[in-house]
């Protein structure tokens, strides 16, 4: 797209289906590299990635000329597929549906990159879904609760 600048950062958060911890270290950088390589290969910046066993945070340079929504489809119905095939986990992996995705500008870059890094440090004293719902009330997103990433019953 000619004539077209732009300065798109994007937190993005996603959940394994069930909120299970099925991501496990053994295999991890596996699917960053992998994730990392989907986000190359549609144009856009990988910034900054790491996992917990049940969710992912991908800080990403997103270009404007895929929506958001069909970008993430895309790198979760690609994973999914990508980690069935290898056996990863027993049984099949699936990623929750839905997901969050938070805009900062560039200046805030470093702190988002160090928050999405010590991930591990972070959820000893938080869990993912409460480390979700501040997101959400941090960035006045409406919500309900019945929609937030559900759990095995």
């Amino acid at each position: 797209m000619a004539n077209t600048y732009t300065q798109i950062h994007i937190h993005l958060i996603f959940a394994v289906k069930y909120r299970k911890s099925l991501i496990h270290s053994s295999w991890k950088e596996r699917l960053h590299q992998y994730f990392t390589g989907m986000i190359q290969n549609n144009n856009h910046k990988m910034l900054q990635i790491n996992s917990m066993p049940d969710h992912i945070h991908m800080l990403i340079g997103l270009r404007p000329d895929q929506a958001l929504s069909a970008l993430v489809q895309n790198i979760k119905s690609e994973t999914s597929k990508w980690i069935n095939e290898n056996n990863f986990c027993e049984g099949k992996f699936r990623w929750q549906d839905g997901f969050g995705a938070f805009s900062y500008a560039k200046s805030q870059l470093p702190t988002v990159i160090r928050y999405i890094i010590n991930q591990e440090e972070h959820h000893r004293k938080k869990t993912f879904l409460a480390e979700y719902k501040a997101f959400l009330k941090a960035f006045e997103v409406d919500w309900e609760e019945q929609y937030i990433f559900e759990d095995l019953k």
